[in-house]
């Protein structure tokens, strides 16, 4: 197993200089690929009364912009996330494609696995971060090490981002 101290070290202070939720967000990207790995980060927030999910931060614009939401639908992924605040794992396209609808572009960006980490605050979540890569990458150890080394970071870069 990678030692993961230099890319926490480096999280901790990105966030004792971040001026900004930008700046954040950027700090938790870094430790995601430093440490777990992935070739898209995106978190999404969820609201509830509109039944929309909202990207807050992503680190391709082009194909997956902040001003991107998506309707919230009432699926398998929804209460594994939602519902009982679980880790939702999927590390092939075909899987992907029973819970979203975007299972094509993501399939083009070369990603056909992915991890969802809901980010819970005051009891509710807020937030999933979404780690993707390519099919078959996010082997049981790279999601317990997702688990335990982002969770926390997560919850941070979400609370100073105001959600």
């Amino acid at each position: 197993m990678t030692d993961t101290r230099p890319a926490r070290l480096a999280f901790e202070q990105a966030m004792a200089e971040a001026q900004d939720a930008t700046a954040a967000y950027d700090a938790l990207c870094a430790l995601t690929k430093a440490t777990v790995g992935a070739k898209l980060f995106t978190v999404m927030t969820a609201d509830m009364d509109a039944m929309l999910a909202c990207r807050t931060y992503t680190d391709d614009p082009q194909n997956y912009p902040t001003t991107g939401t998506k309707e919230i639908e009432m699926n398998r992924w929804f209460e594994q996330v939602h519902g009982r605040h679980e880790t939702f794992v999927s590390n092939t396209l075909a899987d992907i494609d029973t819970v979203f609808p975007d299972a094509d572009l993501i399939g083009q960006l070369g990603c056909g696995s992915v991890i969802n980490l809901p980010v819970v605050l005051r009891g509710s979540m807020v937030a999933t971060v979404n780690i993707l890569h390519e099919e078959g990458y996010y082997t049981p150890e790279r999601v317990a090490l997702a688990q335990d080394i982002l969770r926390l970071p997560a919850m941070t870069v979400l609370a100073f981002a105001g959600s």
